[in-house]
């Protein structure tokens, strides 16, 4: 039974979502705004949260109507069969994002969405099913832009960024979805060596030891969403998986390598390695940016310097940038350089002229990414 669905990503990376769903093979995938429509089955639903990188959530559209009023809202909700996708015994909760729209408060069109489908499962089985906002069974997502409703049913559960190797969310600033957008924009595919002289937690080279060992995203998560609903297919679901681990490569064809100056990071990032189930295919070392090993060219820099982002801070970091781009003309002789940097200020510090920027966003910061060539 064909559906349609709708993954959503960070601003600026719909169209690399766009080609990773082109290349599962899903039909025809349309950007839009804050991400990708496509159609297929619930397999393929299944495949896209298992193997998407850069997708935040897959969502299952189950109505559009207008609403103005909270009686309209409820209304609309309360029209769709609730009986489908859930029972008495589900726990639910409810997701709202809205804008330029007459209801303003999104708690309260969440509190009403979730009244409409409650009443609904009421009437049918005899009692309703609890609310559980931490981790529920079934989660409705709910959007709401100029007075124009669209119903969701969230196939992901947690966001799909939550691989589940990094377990401290505070460790680092970098969304595992943005790092594995960034290696999808540098041109990265295994092929040549991949060096991130600032490693941090690791997020980088983690997620590029999952491209070159053809290892799906999804497959160190918990669980998704979907596997909860009834009708779920649990056959299928275990023979996609098997297939994903039976394509899985042993080792890397290219040297994957991440160095920090700080041991208890680098500690924590081979930890995080270990959990993504690549531990022995990154190289981390402790070493300063410009006494870490250089792989021959040609090959990829790609990393995530600090931004500078409280009061203060910029002054303090130009020094570092100057010296990132006395290190990249030095020892990075051959390499393609990219980095993401949140401020423009500090960029001009590095004292190349990048050959390409694109602009994203690493949460609420517009960034750039920085191309150098570095010949």
């Amino acid at each position: 039974m064909q559906m349609n669905f709708f993954a959503t990503t960070a601003k600026g990376l719909e169209e690399v979502l766009a080609g990773e769903l082109g290349r599962l093979g899903v039909g025809g995938p349309v950007v839009e705004k804050g991400g990708v429509g496509f159609s297929g089955d619930m397999s393929d639903c299944y495949r896209a949260n298992l193997w998407l990188r850069t997708a935040h959530r897959v969502l299952m559209p189950l109505a559009e109507f207008a609403c103005d009023t909270p009686q309209s809202l409820y209304d609309g909700v309360r029209s769709l069969p609730w009986t489908r996708y859930l029972t008495a015994d589900h726990t639910i909760a409810v997701d709202c994002n809205l804008r330029d729209s007459a209801l303003t408060h999104s708690g309260f069109v969440a509190l009403k969405t979730k009244d409409a489908i409650v009443d609904t499962i009421r009437d049918v089985c005899g009692r309703r099913p609890n609310v559980h906002t931490a981790d529920p069974d079934v989660l409705i997502n709910v959007h709401l832009v100029r007075n124009r409703c669209t119903v969701s049913l969230d196939t992901s559960g947690a966001s799909l960024d939550k691989r589940g190797y990094r377990l401290d969310r505070k460790e680092a600033p970098l969304r595992e979805t943005l790092a594995a957008a960034m290696l999808e924009l540098a041109g990265w595919d295994g092929s040549v060596p991949l060096v991130d002289p600032m490693c941090g937690s690791g997020t980088i080279p983690i997620e590029a030891a999952l491209v070159a060992s053809r290892r799906p995203p999804g497959l160190t998560r918990p669980g998704f969403g979907f596997q909860r609903w009834p009708g779920f297919d649990r056959a299928a679901w275990s023979r996609m998986v098997e297939e994903a681990r039976a394509g899985v490569l042993e080792s890397p064809p290219m040297p994957i390598m991440g160095s920090d100056v700080s041991a208890g990071v680098l500690r924590n990032a081979a930890r995080n390695a270990a959990r993504a189930g690549v531990g022995g295919l990154v190289n981390f070392c402790r070493a300063d940016m410009g006494d870490s090993h250089v792989p021959c060219p040609p090959g990829i820099l790609l990393c995530n310097p600090p931004y500078g982002v409280r009061l203060g801070e910029v002054e303090s970091l130009k020094p570092l940038y100057k010296r990132v781009g006395d290190v990249l003309k030095r020892r990075f002789t051959g390499y393609s350089a990219y980095l993401l940097t949140g401020n423009p200020e500090l960029s001009k510090h590095i004292g190349l002229r990048p050959s390409r920027r694109v602009v994203l966003f690493n949460g609420p910061i517009e960034c750039r990414l920085l191309r150098f060539d570095l010949y």
